[in-house]
């Protein structure tokens, strides 16, 4: 084909790219600035498209805009590329008198863009400034200059007059991390650099060094897909190596399993069915920016693409007084009343009550909020309360927390007070069926369960709970607890609340125990019967979920275990959302 013969070329391309359109992952690839000129040497585009990525190169602002959120929207991964020193100013330090050039139009978008990337779980390769980049946005220090900074340490040389695609040095990698199983334990590199990472900071962990004990390699260390090499993996391609194209074919798969799920969220509706965020209200909180204090705030949610989440009035259990009760009412409406105040104030927010308005809201592009009450102690002695919580829109209320109440007994810290459900608590539960609202059993006792399950005339639900099975707490179902659940047509959601996946003294529970859970809870309710209830800002959240925005990583590792995109969609908030639909079509009027 000649080259200047362009239809040829254009009847070539549009051949080739209909069996395929669409289904390759978008690279963004930083450019190096210099002399006011955006240079990209070509071994990082092409080794990303030899590993099946379009490479797209981004040009630096100085000072970056909103704008970076539209690019970081459009885009499955981020490639951070080699160039200049980083502006030291960045990490609170003077200059040492052997810092190279500086670039302040990438210093400073750089570091924004990889923040804005890990805050969404979104693949990020860092090389050379790039895994420097990485560390100095999430909170870890770089060495201004090698020879400097570690004087009178014995340094083999990094910077060496050598072809960039030839190899210069050894570097030891561990078994277990990402390039000891990709490229080997020990192999050679390429070196060209006076800079490195210090200290990777809390998000990192370093898996390579060079013999001198620089740091050659950090991955992340809260299961998001990121990690950073300080040699050139790029430059080896161009000389017909193939050798480091494993890490370039990691990544790509990477942002193809991104943008998987991107895809899958952004068609299914996404459901959390408990948080306690209103706990924070009197902290001074802000739903509407970042909040280091919460797990959930919008902006989270935007991130981690939650389309909805159920925000309940927790009470602790008090007193069994009139006065307890009453002051667990006034709480209660409170609580309830200043989450629609902050969802009215919160742009492109909505306050929910059916599946129908959170169906709508998702369509509009809205996140949803949707209120519960977490343990009747708000009920007191009084009925009707029941009632006026329904017609102020609320889907659920947890029949009881830790300690028994006048409804029923509790799972702990418990008196058996009534052996199950009290007389008054049927009423309740009755109360409730005709009323239109759900009916959570997160809490309580098996006892309490057993007699909820045959009184209530619609399925019922445990908002936030996991399985007794793989963690030894009462506070967990039983198996036979989820086959009854189920054939009742009830939804087990399971929670992030370490102690409720891994006893204390057993380890540390992650995002690896969450799964665990989910699938023993699959395995033996079905898929129709299991969802996600977090419990953030209650004490829920794990590495690899520790927030709102994490939660990508859990919708990536059950795709990885082999559920469909279907089974997602009943996970994620189909079960519950029918349960939810069930319950508000048996109400009858008031």
């Amino acid at each position: 084909m000649s080259p200047f013969d362009i239809e040829s070329q254009l009847n070539h391309i549009r051949q080739c790219s209909s069996a395929a359109a669409g289904s390759r992952p978008l690279i963004a690839l930083t450019g190096n600035y210099d002399e006011g000129r955006l240079q990209l040497l070509p071994g990082y585009f092409r080794s990303v498209e030899e590993a099946g990525g379009v490479a797209v190169v981004v040009p630096p602002r100085r000072h970056p805009d909103a704008s970076l959120i539209d690019l970081i929207d459009r885009v499955d991964g981020v490639l951070l590329t080699g160039g200049a020193d980083l502006n030291p100013l960045f990490a609170d330090e003077d200059p040492v008198p052997a810092l190279g050039g500086i670039s302040p139009e990438r210093d400073a978008f750089e570091l924004a863009l990889a923040r804005l990337a890990h805050d969404r779980q979104m693949p990020l390769f860092g090389i050379c400034r790039g895994i420097q980049v990485l560390a100095a946005a999430l909170g870890g220090k770089v060495s201004q200059d090698l020879a400097t900074c570690h004087s009178g340490q014995s340094l083999i040389k990094h910077s060496q007059q050598a072809p960039r695609g030839v190899a210069t040095h050894w570097v030891s990698a561990e078994a277990e991390s990402v390039v000891g199983r990709l490229l080997g334990t020990r192999f050679a590199v390429n070196s060209f650099h006076h800079q490195a990472v210090s200290q990777p900071g809390p998000c990192f962990r370093v898996t390579a060094r060079s013999a001198d004990g620089i740091v050659e390699a950090i991955e992340s260390t809260d299961f998001t897909p990121a990690m950073g090499v300080q040699w050139h993996p790029e430059c080896f391609l161009l000389e017909g190596d193939r050798l480091m194209m494993p890490l370039f074919e990691h990544f790509v798969e990477q942002a193809a399993q991104f943008r998987r799920i991107r895809m899958l969220h952004r068609h299914t509706l996404t459901l959390d069915s408990h948080c306690d965020t209103p706990m924070f209200f009197d902290k001074g909180v802000d739903l509407n920016r970042r909040d280091p204090q919460l797990l959930v705030d919008f902006q989270k949610m935007r991130e981690g693409m939650l389309d909805a989440s159920i925000m309940v009035a927790y009470l602790p259990q008090g007193p069994l007084t009139d006065e307890g009760h009453r002051e667990a009412n006034t709480q209660a409406v409170r609580l309830l009343d200043e989450i629609v105040q902050r969802v009215d104030a919160a742009p492109g927010v909505a306050l929910a009550q059916t599946p129908a308005q959170l169906a709508a809201h998702k369509r509009q592009g809205l996140i949803s909020v949707m209120r519960g009450i977490e343990n009747g102690y708000a009920l007191g002695t009084d009925l009707k309360q029941v009632e006026r919580f329904a017609r102020m829109g609320l889907v659920y209320i947890t029949l009881c927390h830790n300690g028994d109440n006048l409804i029923c007994d509790s799972a702990r810290r418990s008196q058996q007070l009534h052996g199950g459900l009290s007389d008054y608590g049927r009423q309740v539960v009755a109360e409730m069926n005709r009323c239109g609202l759900m009916v959570d059993l997160s809490h309580a006792a098996e006892s309490s369960f057993y007699d909820a399950l045959a009184q209530s005339r619609t399925p019922i639900v445990c908002s936030h709970a996991s399985c007794r099975a793989l963690c030894d707490h009462p506070r967990n179902l039983t198996d036979d607890q989820l086959r009854a659940l189920a054939q009742a047509g009830g939804v087990a959601q399971i929670t992030l609340y370490a102690g409720f996946l891994r006893l204390e003294g057993d380890g540390t529970a992650t995002l690896d125990d969450a799964v665990r859970h989910l699938l023993h809870a699959i395995e033996v309710a079905g898929v129709d019967h299991v969802g996600i209830g977090t419990d953030f800002d209650g004490d829920g959240g794990v590495p690899g979920l520790a927030c709102a925005s994490q939660l990508p990583n859990l919708t990536s590792r059950l795709l990885a275990e082999g559920l469909t995109e279907a089974d997602l969609a009943r996970i994620w908030g189909g079960n519950f959302l029918r349960v939810m639909q069930q319950c508000q079509q048996a109400r009858t009027a008031f």
